[in-house]
């Protein structure tokens, strides 16, 4: 582990569905003359009482679509056919793509097509009569209205790409063991008129708030990754810490490996080298103190380990408060009126919009940290010397 002032050198890091077929029932209208000049006796309607419930299902079937054409748009760059009629027609079943794409009913710039193919922005794609089901759509239930209207409430930016959500502690973002209610599960309700979802960018700790990016469209959320993996997104969280750590502003640098303890996930320090070990490169700068029992640290992670910032304040010795897992100082006494909750939120993102701009938002603080902050007389309002530190490692 190495420890140092803003302006050492940086350290490397080591990258780490069938479809049935029509016009099978009995057929009508005039019987067709027999041999020998007579009318062969029309067979009774009762002979065949089997085929009436296909004929009533397909009467309830919807009617096929006409023949169209449909232009590649940027945001389907990039797209397999077969992914490309299951966004534009979500009620389109799989065996029915298939089908179409090995008869070369659809075609691509005039040329036949495999489902396995990739579209290119521009291109014209000629699509079958289709018959397609409507979209299953959320949004209609009790459930899913309260759902929406949770999702709406937290809201701190949008636009037709992207939203970021204030995200509160305790949610968890994806679901696991025993994760029923989570952000990626909410976004059902938020599907568009064609059947897609917003697609998580980035993650969060369960217990830890603020700021989350979520993309509205492909293009956006393939773009926004980029971002993420090249570094360009400038991530900024704040932290109460037991302590305030010398010097008060630092870089730390490790390697970070996945241990399991009681069926649960820890992130250790490892050695450079060690099987599974990834680096991990945070600076941190100490905001406001309180005597010397806390400090309030702004922290920005130049790499996105699992439990990065966690496990490397509680390395230096300056554990975050609350962290049921890296806490672990004997016989630290909680100042009393603050809460054993996780006292760390992502309070701001910045990241290059994914058509044009920035995208810069700040997150409030949640209210666990509101009355740790008043108790301590800590204001949020002030100088974030973080604002001084690399963007990268």
């Amino acid at each position: 582990m190495r420890e140092e002032a803003f302006g050492d050198a940086p350290v490397r890091e080591d990258r780490v569905r069938g479809e049935r077929a029509q016009g099978d029932g009995p057929r009508s209208g005039p019987a067709r003359p027999g041999r020998g000049g007579s009318d062969r006796p029309r067979r009774p309607a009762s002979a065949a009482p089997e085929r009436e419930p296909e004929v009533e299902a397909d009467k309830a079937a919807p009617p096929p679509t006409a023949v169209q054409t449909v232009t590649v748009t940027d945001d389907e760059n990039g797209m397999r056919v077969d992914r490309f009629f299951e966004a534009r027609f979500p009620g389109l079943s799989f065996s029915h793509i298939q089908r179409i794409v090995r008869k070369g009913e659809v075609r691509v710039n005039g040329k036949r097509v495999d489902t396995k193919d990739r579209l290119e922005a521009g291109q014209a794609v000629r699509v079958p009569p289709l018959r397609v089901d409507a979209p299953k759509t959320a949004g209609g239930s009790e459930a899913d209205q309260k759902t929406l209207a949770f999702l709406k409430s937290i809201i701190l930016f949008e636009d037709a790409d992207v939203i970021v959500f204030n995200k509160p502690m305790g949610l968890a973002v994806q679901g696991g063991s025993g994760t029923t209610r989570h952000v990626d599960g909410m976004l059902e309700v938020l599907r568009d008129a064609r059947g897609q979802r917003p697609r998580l960018v980035h993650r969060l700790d369960k217990d830890t708030a603020g700021c989350l990016l979520v993309a509205k469209t492909r293009f956006a959320a393939s773009t926004l990754a980029k971002s993420f993996r090249s570094r360009e997104a400038r991530k900024v969280y704040w932290a109460l810490v037991a302590g305030v750590p010398k010097p008060r502003q630092g870089r730390i640098s490790t390697f970070l490996a996945k241990e399991e303890r009681e069926d649960e996930s820890y992130m250790r320090i490892a050695k450079h080298g060690e099987e599974g070990a990834t680096h991990a490169v945070t600076y941190y700068a100490v905001v406001e103190t309180a005597a010397h029992q806390l400090a309030w640290l702004s922290l920005k992670p130049v790499t996105g380990r699992t439990h990065q910032l966690r496990a490397h304040m509680a390395h230096i010795g300056h554990p975050i408060v609350g962290d049921p897992k890296y806490f672990s100082i004997e016989n630290w006494q909680l100042p009393g009126g603050i809460q054993n909750r996780l006292h760390l939120m992502a309070r701001r993102l910045v990241i290059p919009h994914p058509r044009q701009g920035v995208i810069d938002v700040t997150a409030p603080l949640p209210p666990h940290m509101v009355q740790s902050f008043n108790l301590l007389g800590f204001d949020a309002t002030r100088y974030d010397p973080i604002e001084d530190a690399p963007d990268e490692d």
